[in-house]
């Protein structure tokens, strides 16, 4: 919790777990219930694409990796195509290995969620290495989130859910709202799926998706600015529970736009991300 700000008793976490197993194909399966807390600023029984790009990021890290000596691997980039609104409530999770390898895999999961498909992601996972000798960086550390200030008020007309589930720390937006590129620290304040720990990946795909809020470039009462899809590139594992979105959005002349944001842990550069968006007037 950043100094000055009054604690408030959390909602509950993002997921109920209702059971996961593996079938004789090697497909992982996982059944949950999607809580308020999951649900955006726009609509009461629609999530916010956080939470559950997040759960996708938890059930590709869960597949076991191909190599047989066990040494480590990770999650090089994750893409999140986004099929519809993503309904709160009872939500199905498949996950798989598409093409093993040794030093290179590539990872699908789909969720399901009232009958249809209403997301689907694919990530490259690779083999680790120490590479650290040649080692290069070129993006300035991010000021952390004690240096930021912290920000509660909803928005006139914004709905809660996501939004209060989620410490945010603003180092440049004098309100949500505030149209403009921006930087911003997040942190998780409720579990990912009840009962676990999120892990940092899971942790950092869900600011990762907060990155065209973040740089919100239009007043969100005139425009919508929805994303289609998530890609996140990493060139080291995340770490920690606070991460930093440095994010600007493009809008063009033909209802297109196209936001992008680079990724910090606290202690540095993680990755970097984009979103193509769709833009029309309310």
């Amino acid at each position: 919790m950043i100094a000055g700000v009054t604690p408030v008793i959390p909602p509950g976490p993002f997921y109920l777990p209702h059971g996961e197993h593996t079938d004789p194909g090697g497909e992982s399966v996982g059944e949950f219930e999607a809580t308020p807390s999951t649900t955006g600023p726009w609509y009461a029984d629609a999530q916010h694409m956080g939470p559950p790009s997040a759960l996708l990021a938890r059930a590709l890290e869960r597949l076991p990796a191909s190599r047989p000596d066990g040494a480590p691997m990770r999650v090089a980039r994750v893409t999140v195509e986004v099929l519809g609104m993503v309904p709160a409530g009872p939500v199905t999770v498949t996950a798989q290995v598409e093409r093993p390898g040794r030093t290179i895999e590539l990872l699908s999961a789909t969720m399901r969620a009232g009958g249809r498909d209403v997301l689907r992601a694919r990530a490259w996972r690779l083999a680790a290495g120490d590479t650290a000798a040649a080692a290069r960086e070129t993006v300035a550390p991010l000021p952390g989130p004690e240096e930021g200030t912290p920000r509660t008020a909803l928005p006139d007309g914004w709905l809660p859910g996501f939004l209060d589930a989620v410490e945010w720390c603003w180092l440049d937006k004098a309100a949500l709202d505030e149209p403009g590129p921006a930087r911003a620290w997040i942190r998780m304040r409720v579990p990912l799926v009840d009962g676990e720990d999120p892990t940092p990946l899971q942790r950092l795909m869900v600011a990762a998706d907060c990155a065209n809020g973040v740089a919100a470039p239009l007043d969100v009462r005139d425009w919508l600015f929805v994303n289609t899809e998530l890609s996140v590139h990493l060139h080291r594992e995340p770490a920690g529970e606070w991460f930093g979105v440095d994010g600007a959005t493009v809008v063009g002349p033909e209802g297109l736009g196209t936001c992008s944001a680079t990724l910090f842990d606290t202690t540095g550069h993680t990755g970097r991300i984009a979103q193509a968006l769709t833009v029309r007037a309310r």
